[in-house]
């Protein structure tokens, strides 16, 4: 069993092992992709910047790469890396979901960059999650980019609310499975997600 000192508490205390993070960022940081539990549904993730590594993403989900993927960032100050300016509206959003508590909020931002090109929808922006969730907030910390996020199933396929709903084939298909939150049985739903345009119109895409 799994004493304190051995773990890491999130919000909704469960723990993690430092040694299945240190793992998981290991294969990241040498091109591979993992299975992991996001802040919402599980997910396949990857260096964001690796484009090799986000086309097997795309293969491995049997995905067309003209439908772009999200990624998450540990922190706001991580945006203006990828994206050049920050509508005032995605601002005033960003200041609206803060906190453990709220619900994730995926934001699509215009004119994105420093990111794998396949990444992009055709308009060249990219969907952005700024994570609270302690496993994936460390996932990034710890390389330093961003890590898409895209859910564990092949194309056509309802999203992983939980592990044991991920089929063989994404099991088998990828470098590393985490351990965090293997047993962990609550359903999360995906996140909401808005687009914002340059001029800060904005659309809902899913509530």
């Amino acid at each position: 069993m799994l004493n304190s000192g051995s773990c890491l508490t999130n919000t909704m205390n469960e723990r993690y092992e430092p040694d299945d993070l240190k793992e998981a960022l290991r294969v990241l940081k040498a091109g591979g992709i993992i299975l992991y539990p996001t802040d919402t549904v599980w997910g396949i993730g990857c260096d964001a910047t690796n484009e090799e590594a986000v086309q097997r993403i795309y293969s491995l989900k049997r995905r067309s790469d003209s439908k772009a993927m999200l990624v998450l960032v540990d922190a706001p100050g991580r945006l203006q890396a990828y994206v050049p300016e920050i509508p005032a509206t995605a601002q005033t959003l960003l200041e609206h979901t803060e906190g453990e508590d709220a619900r994730p909020l995926t934001i699509i931002y215009p004119d994105a960059r420093n990111l794998a090109p396949s990444l992009l929808a055709e308009d060249g922006s990219i969907g952005i999650r700024i994570t609270e969730e302690h496993f994936t907030k460390a996932l990034c910390a710890g390389l330093k980019k961003p890590v898409v996020s895209t859910s564990a199933n092949l194309s056509g396929e309802p999203a992983a609310g939980i592990f044991t709903d991920i089929c063989s084939e994404i099991r088998d298909g990828v470098d590393y499975i985490c351990r965090y939150r293997r047993n962990d049985r609550t359903c999360r739903k995906p996140s909401a997600v808005i687009k914002v345009n340059a001029d800060n119109t904005f659309t809902i895409i899913r509530k």
